[in-house]
C-alpha cells in the first residue's frame, strides 16, 4: 500500500523476488520495480518534481570491474557488448515504444529507502519518457514516471488508462523529519508495527505533501479508521 513502511525482506516477499538491484524490469512478467533514494549521499540523482506528481529516476552505472575502476567516470550503458539490453536499455526502449504510441505505458512500482533496513512503498507509476543527458562527466539515463492512484487489486485497470490519475509523493526530507518527530511510532497508539505515512488533510481536500505539519505516522489500524471517516 502506498505510504506504508516495510522492512527489506517484506518488500522482497511482496514482489516475490530478491531485490538486489535498483532497477528490476518486469519482475516475473508483471510490473517493474525501481528502488530509489533522495537522501544525502545517495549514489544516484533521483528527484521528485511537480509537487510530488513526477519522479525523475537516474539510470544505473556499469558494475565496477578490472576494466572499470570508477563507474561514475564512464557513460551508463543501454546495450552490452554482446548486444543484450541492460536494465537501462530495457526501461528506455519501453518508454520509447510508449511515446511512439505502440503500447500502453509500463507500470512501475517504486520503493524508497527511508533508513537502513526500512523502505517506503511509494506506490505505482507509469513510465512515460526516457532520455540521455550529460552530467558534467559522462552520459546518464533519465526516466520520467508519473504517479498514479492504484493498489494491487486494480493493476489491470491501470494498463487501460491513457492518462494517469495524478497522486503526490511525500518528499524524502519530509519523511525523514516526520519519522524523527514521531519517533517511529503511531501518533495515536504508539505502535511501531505496520506504519504508514498519512496526510492529516488529504491532498484531494487541499492538504500538502510538502510540509511536515500535514504528515504523520499511523499504524495500519488507525490509518484505516481515519480513511473510513473521510467523506
Amino acid at each position: 500500500m502506498r505510504g506504508s513502511i516495510i522492512k527489506y525482506l517484506e518488500m522482497c516477499r511482496a514482489e516475490d523476488a530478491s531485490l538486489q538491484r535498483g532497477m528490476n524490469f518486469r519482475l516475473n512478467g508483471r510490473h517493474s520495480v525501481l528502488l530509489m533514494s533522495t537522501r544525502q549521499g545517495a549514489p544516484y540523482r533521483d528527484r521528485v518534481e511537480d509537487e510530488g506528481a513526477t519522479l525523475i529516476y537516474e539510470g544505473h552505472d556499469v558494475p565496477r570491474n578490472a576494466l572499470v575502476k570508477d563507474p561514475k567516470a564512464v557513460d551508463q550503458l543501454g546495450v552490452l557488448p554482446s548486444g543484450a539490453l541492460t536494465d537501462n536499455g530495457k526501461f528506455f526502449e519501453a518508454a520509447q515504444r510508449y511515446k511512439r504510441g505502440e503500447k500502453q505505458a509500463d507500470v512501475v512500482r517504486v520503493y524508497e529507502k527511508l533508513r537502513a533496513g526500512l523502505w517506503t512503498d511509494n506506490g505505482y507509476f507509469q513510465l512515460v519518457d526516457a532520455w540521455q543527458e550529460p552530467d558534467g562527466t559522462r552520459k546518464v539515463f533519465k526516466f520520467r514516471l508519473s504517479a498514479i492512484e492504484s493498489d494491487d487489486s486494480n493493476l489491470e485497470a491501470i494498463k487501460e488508462q491513457v492518462l494517469p490519475a495524478r497522486t503526490r509523493l511525500i518528499p524524502s526530507a519530509v519523511k525523514q523529519e516526520v519519522w524523527l518527530r514521531d519517533q517511529g511510532k503511531c501518533c495515536i497508539c504508539g505502535s511501531a508495527d505496520d506504519l504508514h505515512f498519512d496526510h492529516i488533510i488529504p491532498y484531494s481536500k487541499g492538504g500538502s505533501s510538502l510540509i511536515t505539519s500535514n504528515i504523520q505516522l499511523l499504524c495500519a489500524r488507525h490509518n484505516l479508521e481515519k480513511r473510513d471517516k473521510i467523506e
